[in-house]
């Protein structure tokens, strides 16, 4: 039996997806595994118990990566599951930015005299005109899954469409539309294009990527879109660049002292991933990773540790082993157990950055000592028993 706490509430269309052979519990010393949402993880202390945490969206930025893969914990995330939604709100984005349709609501809402209204619209109506986006040209930085959608929607629109992604994967690289313009420049991004929209995650190498020196590239009155993470963006350079003239718009998804209330600014409260079919398709995805893991010892999009599948074990017995992606250490491990009278039936070996993941079928169930001995090797953070 597995036990899995949940730090928020989770669609239950992915609760579903919990066999009988789990339960939930409200207390993190019983947990197996823990999903998440927006919940802050950085001062939990996580009990041996847990063996994974899934989150319930794509950034993990409320979770300690690093920490928790030195402890031999997998995180997961679920990228893509929740695209659709994210590029509904960008296109929202786009014609909220190209007509002031929010400042014209605004003025209807602020009429107190109804007599008349009708014909006081049609005068005032022309300081909300606005452009239209068809034969613009929008500039997509990160092509990722919902990079890649806001690239065909957009096209689709009439949009002349610039990507630019140095890392694009070779699946959204097939999905793209053949009008999409891949560019290998990003200052070609800055210095073209009319709007701008952000996919990339929030790294160190990322953060802030969008800064003074680039607003100085870009077209005068450009419009950008910020989706993605408000540190990809240096706000203070980024409200200088409003004020001057030179950004037209800044439409973002993130509230924030810095940017709310600023004049040309339009601020959605964090609603890009806010649908019923997003949160559950994160749901749905975050489940099955943890199910995945816990009763095979697989691993798919994991944020700290490799992709790693080796189907359900048909073999006698199956360990995973979570370790430092060093030197000759598979070598000792194989070693380690021939010596102990075990023998391999299948293995496989991945690395990533710094970790790596090792799992291993046995022809014969392996014993307590074997184990102690596995987790005694200097750089294993953890020794598992999945069958």
């Amino acid at each position: 039996m597995f036990q899995y706490l949940c730090l928020n509430a989770i669609a239950e269309k992915g609760l579903k997806v919990f066999s009988d052979n789990y339960k939930v519990t409200d207390k993190i010393e019983n947990a197996d595994a823990v999903l998440v949402r927006s919940a802050k993880m950085h001062d939990m202390e996580l009990p041996a118990s847990v063996k994974a945490v899934a989150r319930a969206g794509a950034g993990v930025n409320n979770i300690p990566v690093k920490e928790y893969a030195e402890k031999g914990i997998v995180v997961f995330n679920t990228p893509g599951a929740n695209a659709n939604g994210v590029k509904e709100l960008v296109l929202a984005g786009l014609f909220l930015a190209a007509r002031d349709i929010v400042g014209g609501i605004e003025w209807v809402s602020s009429q107190t005299e109804l007599e008349g209204i009708d014909k006081r619209a049609e005068k005032e109506k022309k300081q909300f005109a606005g452009h239209e986006i068809a034969g613009k040209k929008l500039g997509i930085i990160g092509l990722g899954a919902i990079g890649a959608m806001v690239a065909n929607s957009a096209s689709a629109l009439g949009m002349e469409v610039y990507g630019y992604d140095p890392y694009i994967s070779i699946d959204a690289a097939w999905s793209l539309s053949r009008a999409i313009k891949h560019i290998t420049n990003i200052d070609d991004i800055y210095a073209e294009c009319d709007y701008i929209t952000i996919h990339v995650p929030l790294l160190e190498t990322t953060t802030h990527m969008v800064n003074k020196a680039a607003f100085e590239k870009m077209k005068d009155g450009v419009v950008l879109l910020n989706f993605a993470r408000d540190l990809l963006v240096d706000e203070q350079a980024l409200l200088e660049a409003i004020d001057a003239g030179k950004v037209r718009k800044y439409v973002t998804d993130f509230a924030n002292p810095t940017v709310v209330g600023h004049k040309n600014v339009l601020v959605t409260p964090h609603l890009g991933a806010s649908t019923e079919e997003s949160e559950e398709n994160c749901a749905v995805m975050a489940a099955k990773e943890i199910r995945n893991y816990l009763e095979n010892g697989n691993i798919k999009n994991s944020v700290n540790y490799p992709n790693c599948d080796m189907g359900i074990c048909t073999a006698v017995g199956r360990i995973a082993i979570n370790h430092k992606n060093v030197p000759n250490m598979l070598g000792k491990l194989t070693k380690l157990l021939g010596d102990q009278g075990v023998n391999i039936s299948d293995l496989t070996n991945k690395s990533k950055g710094e970790y790596a993941y090792s799992l291993i079928d046995l022809e014969c169930a392996i014993t307590k000592e074997t184990l102690d001995a596995l987790n005694a090797v200097e750089g294993v953070f953890r020794v598992r028993v999945i069958k």
